[in-house]
Parts: C-alpha cells; sequence; structure tokens
C-alpha cells in the first residue's frame, strides 16, 4: 500500500481507468459476438445493422487507447467478411 500521498491518488486514478478499460473491451466482445450470433442464423440485415455498431465501439475503443489500432482492424475486418458472405449469398 502506498505511503506518499501522489502515490494513493495514482493508485485511485489506475482503478478507474482500468475499470473503464474494462468496460469498453466487454461491450467491443459484446458487439462482436452479437454481430457473429446474427452471421450464424443467416440473417443478413441484422448482421450489417450490428456490424455498424461493432465498428463504432471498436473505433471507439481504438481511439481511447484500449486496443491497439491493428488489432481493431483485424477484428472489424473478420468480422465484416463474415457478414459480407451471408450478403451475398442472399
Amino acid at each position: 500500500m502506498p505511503n506518499i500521498k501522489s502515490a494513493k491518488k495514482r493508485v485511485k486514478q489506475t482503478e478507474k481507468k482500468r475499470l473503464r478499460n474494462y468496460s469498453r473491451k466487454h461491450d467491443v466482445k459484446s458487439a462482436v459476438k452479437k454481430v457473429l450470433d446474427a452471421v450464424a442464423e443467416k440473417d443478413a440485415a441484422q448482421a450489417e445493422a450490428l456490424l455498424r455498431e461493432a465498428q463504432a465501439k471498436l473505433a471507439r475503443a481504438q481511439s481511447k487507447g484500449v486496443m491497439h489500432k491493428k488489432t481493431a482492424s483485424r477484428k472489424l475486418s473478420r468480422v465484416a467478411k463474415q457478414v459480407d458472405a451471408i450478403a451475398k449469398k442472399k
């Protein structure tokens, strides 16, 4: 446990950031999972709508530094490829 006042403050700030980052990561994972569930059900319209939400959440996480730029891009690319595949079949 820190003894110095600034170190105590740092502990509080770090915990706030950790919880905020966890929440953002969880939102991204949930959004991507919803898209993948829609893809599994072969519901192209719903998958495309959910893809836009997931894209926004990924962009937000990337811009806030929660996720690396290339990681966010890779996740979006992989999900979009699956959505496009079911959209072309219909």
